[in-house]
């Protein structure tokens, strides 16, 4: 990613930054990631080409700041639920249907997103090292769901849960992705009914039998990790 990423902007830099990468989703949704040029959102954005490279070095890197800002804004719709909620199970339950809420105004061109995101070596990919920043925060996300709430479990699981939560929300995006139901109802039921089988599990957690097989699918989770 270009240095200006890191830098302090200017109010004015910061909206031409902005500009660009609405710009940039614009066109994606309406031609496609691939027929749409840096030369194409540059125009849409109304600055030069060379103006959108100094600020974007690519169509990847825009999709890397989409990823940032759509994690930004999920944490702010968490907010609520977070500060009055020590619940587990409502906790997540809410951190999830906010990332769906937040998610949703890009519900067609997720599915678009998604063809690159799913190939292994893409850049795009949530477990590729450029995705490591939006990947980091939204964990980090869920270590304040397991840690501000009252669940009781051990050590061990306390420290790997925000992984597997992340993971776990992962699985209810590609779903949201595909799901065509009104108002993506589905996707919401669907939430509403693994979050209590997710809590559930946390709280028998310690129990020995329970302890091995989370033991068990750490290990595979640490064979996956980037």
């Amino acid at each position: 990613m270009t240095d200006v990423a890191d830098a302090v902007l200017t109010p004015r830099a910061e909206q031409t930054r902005a500009a660009i990468v609405a710009a940039a989703l614009d066109l994606y949704r309406e031609r496609g990631y691939d027929a749409a040029t840096m030369r194409m959102i540059a125009e849409r954005a109304g600055v030069s080409t060379g103006n959108a490279y100094y600020y974007f070095g690519s169509k990847e890197e825009l999709i890397q700041e989409f990823y940032s800002r759509n994690q930004a804004e999920h944490l702010a719709a968490c907010r609520e639920v977070l500060a009055t909620e020590t619940d587990l199970t409502a906790r997540l339950r809410g951190t999830v249907r906010a990332l769906i809420a937040v998610m949703a105004p890009y519900h067609e061109f997720a599915a678009t997103l998604y063809k690159y995101a799913a190939e292994p070596a893409s850049p795009l990919s949530p477990f590729s090292p450029q995705s490591s920043p939006a990947r980091q925060a939204s964990i980090a996300l869920y270590r304040e769901v397991v840690e501000g709430s009252k669940a009781r479990m051990g050590a061990d699981v306390r420290e790997r849960l925000p992984e597997l939560l992340w993971l776990y929300s992962l699985g209810i995006t590609l779903y949201w992705v595909h799901d065509r139901s009104a108002g993506c109802e589905r996707t919401y039921q669907l939430i509403d009914a693994t979050v209590e089988v997710v809590g559930q599990l946390v709280s028998a957690s310690r129990l020995p039998v329970l302890r091995k097989a989370l033991s068990d699918l750490l290990r595979v989770v640490d064979l996956l990790s980037p």
